[in-house]
Protein backbone atom coordinates (compact mmCIF):
# COMPACT_ATOMS: atom_id res chain seq x y z
CA UNK A 1 0.00 0.00 0.00
CA UNK A 2 1.45 3.35 -1.08
CA UNK A 3 0.33 5.37 1.95
CA UNK A 4 2.29 8.49 1.02
CA UNK A 5 0.70 8.67 -2.43
CA UNK A 6 -2.78 8.19 -0.99
CA UNK A 7 -2.06 10.98 1.52
CA UNK A 8 -0.94 13.28 -1.29
CA UNK A 9 -4.11 12.64 -3.31
CA UNK A 10 -6.38 13.02 -0.29
CA UNK A 11 -4.78 16.40 0.39
CA UNK A 12 -5.37 17.37 -3.24
CA UNK A 13 -9.06 16.45 -2.82
CA UNK A 14 -9.19 18.63 0.31
CA UNK A 15 -7.84 21.61 -1.62
CA UNK A 16 -10.37 21.10 -4.43
CA UNK A 17 -13.34 20.90 -2.07
CA UNK A 18 -12.04 23.93 -0.14
CA UNK A 19 -11.81 25.90 -3.39
CA UNK A 20 -15.36 24.92 -4.32
CA UNK A 21 -16.60 26.20 -0.94
CA UNK A 22 -15.41 29.72 -1.73
CA UNK A 23 -18.46 30.63 -3.90
CA UNK A 24 -20.77 29.50 -1.07
CA UNK A 25 -18.90 31.81 1.33
CA UNK A 26 -19.16 34.70 -1.15
CA UNK A 27 -22.88 34.11 -1.65
CA UNK A 28 -23.35 34.14 2.13
CA UNK A 29 -21.40 37.39 2.32
CA UNK A 30 -23.53 38.94 -0.47
CA UNK A 31 -26.74 38.14 1.43
CA UNK A 32 -25.18 39.33 4.73
CA UNK A 33 -25.41 35.84 6.23
CA UNK A 34 -22.31 36.39 8.30
CA UNK A 35 -22.58 33.31 10.53
CA UNK A 36 -22.91 31.12 7.44
CA UNK A 37 -20.01 32.93 5.78
CA UNK A 38 -17.79 32.37 8.82
CA UNK A 39 -18.79 28.70 8.93
CA UNK A 40 -17.55 28.22 5.39
CA UNK A 41 -14.36 30.18 6.01
CA UNK A 42 -13.56 28.14 9.13
CA UNK A 43 -14.16 24.89 7.24
CA UNK A 44 -12.04 26.08 4.31
CA UNK A 45 -9.22 26.98 6.70
CA UNK A 46 -9.43 23.59 8.41
CA UNK A 47 -9.27 21.72 5.10
CA UNK A 48 -6.32 23.76 3.87
CA UNK A 49 -4.54 23.11 7.16
CA UNK A 50 -5.11 19.36 6.87
CA UNK A 51 -3.93 19.44 3.25
CA UNK A 52 -0.49 20.58 4.47
CA UNK A 53 0.24 16.95 5.38
CA UNK A 54 1.17 16.45 1.73
CA UNK A 55 4.09 18.86 2.25
CA UNK A 56 5.34 16.91 5.23
CA UNK A 57 4.76 13.33 4.04
CA UNK A 58 5.92 13.38 0.43
CA UNK A 59 5.63 10.16 -1.61
CA UNK A 60 8.84 8.34 -2.49
CA UNK A 61 7.20 6.72 -5.53
CA UNK A 62 4.03 7.36 -7.52
CA UNK A 63 3.15 3.76 -8.29
CA UNK A 64 -0.58 3.26 -7.96
CA UNK A 65 -2.43 -0.05 -8.12
CA UNK A 66 -6.08 -1.11 -7.97
CA UNK A 67 -6.21 -1.41 -4.18
CA UNK A 68 -4.81 2.11 -3.76
CA UNK A 69 -7.50 3.33 -6.16
CA UNK A 70 -10.28 1.71 -4.14
CA UNK A 71 -8.90 2.95 -0.81
CA UNK A 72 -8.42 6.47 -2.18
CA UNK A 73 -11.98 6.61 -3.53
CA UNK A 74 -13.50 5.36 -0.28
CA UNK A 75 -11.48 7.62 2.02
CA UNK A 76 -12.05 10.64 -0.26
CA UNK A 77 -15.81 10.29 -0.15
CA UNK A 78 -15.93 9.66 3.59
CA UNK A 79 -13.67 12.64 4.18
CA UNK A 80 -15.73 14.92 1.92
CA UNK A 81 -18.94 13.89 3.65
CA UNK A 82 -17.56 14.50 7.15
CA UNK A 83 -15.87 17.84 6.42
CA UNK A 84 -18.60 18.98 4.03
CA UNK A 85 -21.08 18.68 6.91
CA UNK A 86 -19.26 21.20 9.08
CA UNK A 87 -20.77 24.38 7.51
CA UNK A 88 -24.26 23.03 8.32
CA UNK A 89 -23.24 22.52 11.95
CA UNK A 90 -21.21 25.72 12.40
CA UNK A 91 -23.94 27.88 10.82
CA UNK A 92 -26.63 26.33 13.01
CA UNK A 93 -28.85 25.45 10.03
CA UNK A 94 -28.51 21.75 10.89
CA UNK A 95 -27.03 21.78 14.41
CA UNK A 96 -26.83 18.02 14.98
CA UNK A 97 -23.76 16.50 13.34
CA UNK A 98 -25.36 13.17 12.36
CA UNK A 99 -28.19 15.05 10.60
CA UNK A 100 -25.64 17.28 8.85
CA UNK A 101 -23.58 14.23 7.87
CA UNK A 102 -26.70 12.55 6.45
CA UNK A 103 -27.55 15.67 4.42
CA UNK A 104 -24.00 16.12 3.09
CA UNK A 105 -23.53 12.44 2.28
CA UNK A 106 -26.85 12.56 0.47
CA UNK A 107 -25.59 15.56 -1.47
CA UNK A 108 -22.19 14.23 -2.54
CA UNK A 109 -23.59 10.80 -3.41
CA UNK A 110 -26.37 12.52 -5.42
CA UNK A 111 -29.03 10.74 -3.39
CA UNK A 112 -31.25 13.69 -2.52
CA UNK A 113 -32.66 12.15 0.67
CA UNK A 114 -33.12 14.93 3.20
CA UNK A 115 -33.79 15.46 6.88
CA UNK A 116 -34.83 19.10 6.28
CA UNK A 117 -38.45 19.79 7.15
CA UNK A 118 -38.29 23.59 7.27
CA UNK A 119 -36.55 25.12 4.24
CA UNK A 120 -36.75 28.59 5.75
CA UNK A 121 -33.92 27.61 8.13
CA UNK A 122 -31.51 27.17 5.20
CA UNK A 123 -29.58 30.26 4.18
CA UNK A 124 -28.73 31.15 0.58
CA UNK A 125 -25.13 30.05 1.01
CA UNK A 126 -26.17 26.71 2.50
CA UNK A 127 -28.74 26.14 -0.27
CA UNK A 128 -26.04 26.74 -2.87
CA UNK A 129 -23.53 24.42 -1.17
CA UNK A 130 -26.20 21.77 -0.66
CA UNK A 131 -26.98 21.74 -4.40
CA UNK A 132 -23.36 22.06 -5.49
CA UNK A 133 -22.47 18.85 -3.67
CA UNK A 134 -24.76 17.12 -6.18
CA UNK A 135 -22.91 18.59 -9.13
CA UNK A 136 -19.46 17.72 -7.83
CA UNK A 137 -20.53 14.24 -6.76
CA UNK A 138 -22.28 13.53 -10.05
CA UNK A 139 -19.17 13.13 -12.17
CA UNK A 140 -16.86 12.60 -9.22
CA UNK A 141 -14.19 14.64 -7.48
CA UNK A 142 -11.42 12.16 -8.38
CA UNK A 143 -12.34 12.38 -12.06
CA UNK A 144 -12.11 16.16 -11.68
CA UNK A 145 -8.73 15.72 -10.00
CA UNK A 146 -7.53 13.60 -12.93
CA UNK A 147 -8.71 16.23 -15.41
CA UNK A 148 -6.33 18.71 -13.80
CA UNK A 149 -3.14 16.71 -13.42
CA UNK A 150 -1.58 13.26 -13.69
CA UNK A 151 -0.69 12.06 -10.21
CA UNK A 152 0.29 8.49 -11.03
CA UNK A 153 3.60 7.20 -12.31
CA UNK A 154 2.21 5.99 -15.62
CA UNK A 155 -0.82 6.41 -17.88
CA UNK A 156 -2.03 2.98 -16.88
CA UNK A 157 -1.98 3.79 -13.16
CA UNK A 158 -4.54 6.61 -13.43
CA UNK A 159 -7.24 4.24 -14.68
CA UNK A 160 -7.29 2.62 -11.21
CA UNK A 161 -8.45 5.95 -9.77
CA UNK A 162 -11.13 6.44 -12.43
CA UNK A 163 -12.31 2.83 -12.20
CA UNK A 164 -12.77 3.07 -8.43
CA UNK A 165 -15.10 6.09 -8.70
CA UNK A 166 -16.87 5.65 -12.05
CA UNK A 167 -20.16 3.72 -12.06
CA UNK A 168 -20.74 0.50 -14.01
CA UNK A 169 -19.47 -3.07 -14.26
CA UNK A 170 -16.56 -1.99 -16.45
CA UNK A 171 -14.90 1.35 -17.13
CA UNK A 172 -13.48 2.24 -20.53
CA UNK A 173 -11.39 5.25 -21.44
CA UNK A 174 -12.77 7.53 -24.16
CA UNK A 175 -9.27 8.20 -25.46
CA UNK A 176 -5.98 6.33 -24.81
CA UNK A 177 -4.95 8.65 -21.97
CA UNK A 178 -6.95 8.69 -18.73
CA UNK A 179 -6.36 12.41 -18.21
CA UNK A 180 -7.77 13.12 -21.67
CA UNK A 181 -10.83 10.99 -20.92
CA UNK A 182 -11.40 12.83 -17.63
CA UNK A 183 -11.18 16.20 -19.37
CA UNK A 184 -13.60 15.14 -22.11
CA UNK A 185 -16.06 13.84 -19.52
CA UNK A 186 -15.99 17.06 -17.50
CA UNK A 187 -16.12 19.17 -20.66
CA UNK A 188 -19.34 17.46 -21.75
CA UNK A 189 -20.70 17.60 -18.19
CA UNK A 190 -20.09 21.34 -17.87
CA UNK A 191 -21.44 21.99 -21.38
CA UNK A 192 -24.71 20.14 -20.76
CA UNK A 193 -25.13 21.88 -17.40
CA UNK A 194 -24.70 25.31 -19.01
CA UNK A 195 -27.19 24.51 -21.78
CA UNK A 196 -29.75 23.49 -19.19
CA UNK A 197 -29.02 26.59 -17.13
CA UNK A 198 -29.80 28.82 -20.13
CA UNK A 199 -33.05 26.97 -20.85
CA UNK A 200 -34.15 27.35 -17.22
CA UNK A 201 -33.40 31.08 -17.31
CA UNK A 202 -35.41 31.40 -20.52
CA UNK A 203 -38.27 29.67 -18.69
CA UNK A 204 -38.46 32.45 -16.11
CA UNK A 205 -36.35 30.96 -13.30
CA UNK A 206 -34.19 33.40 -11.36
CA UNK A 207 -30.45 32.79 -11.13
CA UNK A 208 -30.59 31.05 -7.75
CA UNK A 209 -33.39 28.71 -8.83
CA UNK A 210 -31.80 27.99 -12.20
CA UNK A 211 -28.32 27.27 -10.82
CA UNK A 212 -29.46 25.00 -8.00
CA UNK A 213 -31.91 23.14 -10.27
CA UNK A 214 -29.31 22.71 -13.02
CA UNK A 215 -26.74 21.36 -10.55
CA UNK A 216 -29.27 19.02 -8.95
CA UNK A 217 -30.34 17.71 -12.36
CA UNK A 218 -26.84 17.34 -13.81
CA UNK A 219 -25.69 15.34 -10.81
CA UNK A 220 -29.02 13.47 -10.80
CA UNK A 221 -29.22 14.45 -7.15
CA UNK A 222 -32.64 15.96 -6.54
CA UNK A 223 -32.11 18.48 -3.75
CA UNK A 224 -34.73 21.19 -4.24
CA UNK A 225 -34.74 24.62 -2.60
CA UNK A 226 -38.43 24.48 -1.67
CA UNK A 227 -40.66 21.85 -0.01
CA UNK A 228 -42.69 21.52 -3.24
CA UNK A 229 -39.62 20.25 -5.15
CA UNK A 230 -40.70 20.64 -8.81
CA UNK A 231 -44.46 20.53 -8.21
CA UNK A 232 -44.78 24.33 -8.21
CA UNK A 233 -42.83 24.74 -11.46
CA UNK A 234 -44.38 25.50 -14.84
CA UNK A 235 -44.97 22.69 -17.37
CA UNK A 236 -42.07 24.12 -19.44
CA UNK A 237 -39.63 23.85 -16.52
CA UNK A 238 -40.84 20.35 -15.69
CA UNK A 239 -40.32 19.21 -19.30
CA UNK A 240 -36.83 20.76 -19.41
CA UNK A 241 -35.83 19.13 -16.11
CA UNK A 242 -37.42 15.80 -17.09
CA UNK A 243 -35.62 15.66 -20.45
CA UNK A 244 -32.26 16.61 -18.97
CA UNK A 245 -32.63 14.07 -16.16
CA UNK A 246 -33.04 11.44 -18.87
CA UNK A 247 -30.04 12.79 -20.80
CA UNK A 248 -27.77 12.78 -17.74
CA UNK A 249 -28.78 9.16 -17.14
CA UNK A 250 -27.18 8.14 -20.46
CA UNK A 251 -23.61 6.83 -20.58
CA UNK A 252 -21.40 9.83 -21.40
CA UNK A 253 -19.50 7.58 -23.79
CA UNK A 254 -22.56 7.79 -26.06
CA UNK A 255 -22.18 11.57 -26.27
CA UNK A 256 -18.52 11.14 -27.17
CA UNK A 257 -19.56 8.74 -29.94
CA UNK A 258 -21.98 11.42 -31.15
CA UNK A 259 -19.12 13.91 -31.35
CA UNK A 260 -17.17 11.30 -33.31
CA UNK A 261 -20.28 10.62 -35.47
CA UNK A 262 -20.01 6.91 -34.76
CA UNK A 263 -23.72 6.35 -35.30
CA UNK A 264 -23.46 2.59 -35.89
CA UNK A 265 -21.92 2.05 -32.47
CA UNK A 266 -24.65 4.17 -30.90
CA UNK A 267 -27.52 2.28 -32.54
CA UNK A 268 -26.07 -1.08 -31.57
CA UNK A 269 -25.57 -0.10 -27.93
CA UNK A 270 -27.88 -2.50 -26.09
CA UNK A 271 -27.82 -0.59 -22.81
CA UNK A 272 -28.96 2.64 -24.48
CA UNK A 273 -31.73 0.90 -26.43
CA UNK A 274 -32.93 -0.89 -23.28
CA UNK A 275 -32.80 2.36 -21.30
CA UNK A 276 -34.92 4.20 -23.88
CA UNK A 277 -37.28 1.23 -24.14
CA UNK A 278 -37.82 1.26 -20.37
CA UNK A 279 -38.62 4.97 -20.52
CA UNK A 280 -41.19 4.52 -23.27
CA UNK A 281 -42.93 1.51 -21.71
CA UNK A 282 -42.91 2.85 -18.13
CA UNK A 283 -44.10 6.32 -19.17
CA UNK A 284 -46.93 4.87 -21.27
CA UNK A 285 -48.00 2.45 -18.52
CA UNK A 286 -48.08 5.08 -15.77
CA UNK A 287 -49.81 7.60 -18.05
CA UNK A 288 -52.64 5.13 -18.60
CA UNK A 289 -52.74 4.36 -14.88
CA UNK A 290 -53.02 7.99 -13.72
CA UNK A 291 -55.14 9.19 -16.66
CA UNK A 292 -58.30 9.47 -14.50
CA UNK A 293 -56.48 11.85 -12.12
CA UNK A 294 -54.76 14.13 -14.63
CA UNK A 295 -56.07 13.59 -18.14
CA UNK A 296 -53.76 12.73 -21.03
CA UNK A 297 -51.56 15.84 -21.41
CA UNK A 298 -50.85 16.43 -17.72
CA UNK A 299 -50.73 12.68 -17.07
CA UNK A 300 -48.07 12.22 -19.75
CA UNK A 301 -46.00 15.06 -18.29
CA UNK A 302 -46.30 13.80 -14.72
CA UNK A 303 -45.58 10.23 -15.78
CA UNK A 304 -42.52 11.12 -17.88
CA UNK A 305 -41.14 13.41 -15.17
CA UNK A 306 -41.38 10.81 -12.40
CA UNK A 307 -40.09 7.99 -14.60
CA UNK A 308 -37.14 10.19 -15.56
CA UNK A 309 -36.57 11.24 -11.95
CA UNK A 310 -36.75 7.76 -10.43
CA UNK A 311 -35.04 5.81 -13.23
CA UNK A 312 -32.06 8.17 -13.20
CA UNK A 313 -32.03 8.29 -9.36
CA UNK A 314 -32.51 12.08 -9.36
CA UNK A 315 -35.40 12.20 -6.93
CA UNK A 316 -37.15 15.42 -7.97
CA UNK A 317 -40.92 15.25 -7.60
CA UNK A 318 -43.56 16.99 -9.73
CA UNK A 319 -46.40 15.36 -7.76
CA UNK A 320 -46.98 13.31 -4.64
CA UNK A 321 -46.83 9.84 -6.19
CA UNK A 322 -47.86 8.40 -2.82
CA UNK A 323 -51.38 9.25 -4.01
CA UNK A 324 -51.02 7.35 -7.28
CA UNK A 325 -52.53 3.88 -7.83
CA UNK A 326 -50.61 0.89 -6.48
CA UNK A 327 -49.52 -0.24 -9.95
CA UNK A 328 -47.84 3.10 -10.70
CA UNK A 329 -46.07 3.15 -7.33
CA UNK A 330 -44.89 -0.45 -7.75
CA UNK A 331 -43.52 0.34 -11.19
CA UNK A 332 -41.61 3.31 -9.77
CA UNK A 333 -40.02 1.05 -7.12
CA UNK A 334 -38.94 -1.34 -9.89
CA UNK A 335 -37.35 1.60 -11.71
CA UNK A 336 -35.48 2.41 -8.50
CA UNK A 337 -33.82 -0.98 -8.68
CA UNK A 338 -32.82 -0.95 -12.36
CA UNK A 339 -31.37 2.57 -12.34
CA UNK A 340 -29.68 4.42 -15.19
CA UNK A 341 -26.86 3.59 -17.59
CA UNK A 342 -23.30 2.80 -16.56
CA UNK A 343 -20.95 5.73 -17.11
CA UNK A 344 -23.69 8.28 -16.37
CA UNK A 345 -24.29 10.44 -13.32
CA UNK A 346 -27.32 8.28 -12.48
CA UNK A 347 -27.44 5.66 -9.74
CA UNK A 348 -29.17 2.33 -9.30
CA UNK A 349 -28.12 -1.19 -10.15
CA UNK A 350 -27.38 -0.06 -13.74
CA UNK A 351 -29.03 -1.25 -16.94
CA UNK A 352 -25.81 -2.90 -18.13
CA UNK A 353 -25.69 -5.14 -15.04
CA UNK A 354 -29.33 -6.12 -15.53
CA UNK A 355 -28.55 -7.08 -19.14
CA UNK A 356 -25.48 -9.09 -18.12
CA UNK A 357 -27.51 -10.98 -15.50
CA UNK A 358 -30.30 -11.75 -17.98
CA UNK A 359 -27.84 -12.83 -20.65
CA UNK A 360 -25.97 -14.90 -18.07
CA UNK A 361 -29.23 -16.60 -17.07
CA UNK A 362 -29.98 -17.41 -20.69
CA UNK A 363 -26.44 -18.69 -21.14
CA UNK A 364 -26.77 -21.03 -18.13
CA UNK A 365 -30.14 -22.37 -19.33
CA UNK A 366 -28.67 -23.13 -22.76
CA UNK A 367 -25.65 -24.78 -21.20
CA UNK A 368 -27.94 -26.97 -19.07
CA UNK A 369 -29.75 -28.11 -22.20
CA UNK A 370 -26.60 -28.49 -24.28
CA UNK A 371 -23.65 -29.17 -21.90
CA UNK A 372 -21.12 -29.60 -24.72
CA UNK A 373 -21.95 -26.28 -26.38
CA UNK A 374 -19.27 -23.61 -26.05
CA UNK A 375 -20.83 -20.16 -25.70
CA UNK A 376 -20.33 -16.91 -23.82
CA UNK A 377 -22.16 -13.72 -22.85
CA UNK A 378 -22.06 -10.93 -25.43
CA UNK A 379 -22.92 -7.21 -25.23
CA UNK A 380 -23.07 -4.96 -28.29
CA UNK A 381 -21.66 -7.81 -30.34
CA UNK A 382 -18.55 -8.11 -28.15
CA UNK A 383 -17.74 -10.87 -25.69
CA UNK A 384 -18.13 -9.95 -22.03
CA UNK A 385 -15.16 -11.21 -20.03
CA UNK A 386 -15.73 -13.88 -17.39
CA UNK A 387 -14.26 -11.46 -14.85
CA UNK A 388 -17.01 -8.92 -15.60
CA UNK A 389 -19.76 -11.56 -15.43
CA UNK A 390 -18.42 -12.91 -12.12
CA UNK A 391 -18.11 -9.37 -10.76
CA UNK A 392 -21.77 -8.73 -11.67
CA UNK A 393 -22.92 -11.88 -9.86
CA UNK A 394 -20.85 -10.92 -6.80
CA UNK A 395 -22.28 -7.40 -6.93
CA UNK A 396 -25.83 -8.78 -6.93
CA UNK A 397 -25.10 -10.96 -3.89
CA UNK A 398 -23.56 -8.06 -1.96
CA UNK A 399 -26.39 -5.77 -3.07
CA UNK A 400 -29.10 -8.13 -1.76
CA UNK A 401 -27.27 -8.81 1.52
CA UNK A 402 -26.84 -5.09 2.21
CA UNK A 403 -30.56 -4.46 1.62
CA UNK A 404 -31.61 -7.31 3.91
CA UNK A 405 -29.27 -6.36 6.76
CA UNK A 406 -30.07 -2.65 6.51
CA UNK A 407 -33.85 -3.17 6.42
CA UNK A 408 -33.54 -5.38 9.50
CA UNK A 409 -31.74 -2.59 11.38
CA UNK A 410 -34.23 0.03 10.17
CA UNK A 411 -37.08 -2.12 11.49
CA UNK A 412 -36.26 -0.96 15.05
CA UNK A 413 -37.70 2.45 14.08
CA UNK A 414 -41.48 3.05 14.09
CA UNK A 415 -41.96 2.94 10.32
CA UNK A 416 -43.86 0.49 8.13
CA UNK A 417 -42.14 -2.28 6.21
CA UNK A 418 -42.94 -0.47 2.93
CA UNK A 419 -41.34 2.73 4.22
CA UNK A 420 -38.21 0.97 5.49
CA UNK A 421 -37.72 -1.08 2.31
CA UNK A 422 -38.20 1.87 -0.03
CA UNK A 423 -36.02 4.10 2.19
CA UNK A 424 -33.23 1.52 1.98
CA UNK A 425 -33.62 1.04 -1.77
CA UNK A 426 -33.77 4.81 -2.27
CA UNK A 427 -30.54 5.40 -0.31
CA UNK A 428 -28.56 2.44 -1.66
CA UNK A 429 -29.54 3.37 -5.22
CA UNK A 430 -28.95 7.09 -4.58
CA UNK A 431 -32.52 8.06 -5.44
CA UNK A 432 -33.84 9.99 -2.43
CA UNK A 433 -37.59 9.70 -1.95
CA UNK A 434 -39.25 6.40 -1.12
CA UNK A 435 -42.88 5.75 -0.25
CA UNK A 436 -45.00 6.80 2.72
CA UNK A 437 -43.27 8.97 5.33
CA UNK A 438 -40.08 9.14 3.22
CA UNK A 439 -42.01 9.96 0.04
CA UNK A 440 -41.70 13.11 -2.10
CA UNK A 441 -43.49 15.27 0.49
CA UNK A 442 -41.81 13.66 3.52
CA UNK A 443 -38.29 13.45 4.93
CA UNK A 444 -35.91 11.14 6.78
CA UNK A 445 -35.91 13.31 9.91
CA UNK A 446 -37.92 10.78 11.89
CA UNK A 447 -35.29 8.04 11.72
CA UNK A 448 -33.02 7.39 14.70
CA UNK A 449 -29.32 8.29 14.81
CA UNK A 450 -28.36 4.66 14.12
CA UNK A 451 -30.68 4.43 11.13
CA UNK A 452 -29.39 7.71 9.70
CA UNK A 453 -25.82 6.42 9.98
CA UNK A 454 -26.79 3.12 8.32
CA UNK A 455 -28.56 4.96 5.49
CA UNK A 456 -25.56 7.31 5.09
CA UNK A 457 -23.25 4.30 4.71
CA UNK A 458 -25.70 2.88 2.18
CA UNK A 459 -25.48 6.09 0.15
CA UNK A 460 -21.70 5.76 0.01
CA UNK A 461 -21.96 2.06 -0.84
CA UNK A 462 -24.35 2.87 -3.67
CA UNK A 463 -22.34 5.76 -5.12
CA UNK A 464 -19.04 3.85 -5.06
CA UNK A 465 -20.79 0.61 -6.04
CA UNK A 466 -20.12 -1.37 -2.87
CA UNK A 467 -16.68 -2.91 -3.42
CA UNK A 468 -14.44 0.12 -2.70
CA UNK A 469 -16.12 0.55 0.70
CA UNK A 470 -16.04 -3.17 1.55
CA UNK A 471 -12.36 -3.38 0.62
CA UNK A 472 -11.56 -1.00 3.50
CA UNK A 473 -12.42 -3.83 5.89
CA UNK A 474 -10.14 -6.41 4.26
CA UNK A 475 -6.96 -6.63 6.45
CA UNK A 476 -4.70 -7.64 3.57
CA UNK A 477 -5.43 -4.40 1.73
CA UNK A 478 -3.55 -2.37 4.33
CA UNK A 479 -0.36 -4.41 4.17
CA UNK A 480 2.64 -2.65 2.75
CA UNK A 481 3.66 -4.02 -0.65
CA UNK A 482 7.01 -5.76 -0.87
CA UNK A 483 9.62 -4.23 -3.11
Amino acid sequence: MNYRMICRLLCAVLRIVAAFMVPAALISLYYHEMRTCYSFLITIGLMLLLSCFSLIWKPKKKTFYAREGFVLASLSWVMMSVLGALPFVFSGTIPHFVDALFETTSGFTTTGASIVTDFSQLTHGILYWRSFTHWLGGMGVLVFLLSLESFASGAGDSIHIMRAESPGPQVNKLVPHTIGSARILYGMYIGMTLVMLVLLLLGGENWEQAITTAMGTAGTGGFAISPESMADKSPYIQWVVGIFMMLFGVNFGIYYLMLQRSWKKIFRNEELLTYLGIFIVATAAITICIYPQYGFVDGLRQSFFQVSSIATSTGFASADFNLWPQFARTLLVMLMLSGACAGSTGGGFKISRVLILLKGLRHEIRRSLHPNTISSVHMDGDKVSKETVTNTYAYLVAYCLIIMISVLILSFDPFTFEENVTAEIACLNNIGPGLGAVGPTGSYAGYSVLSKLILSVNMLLGRLEIFPILILFVPGVWKKARN
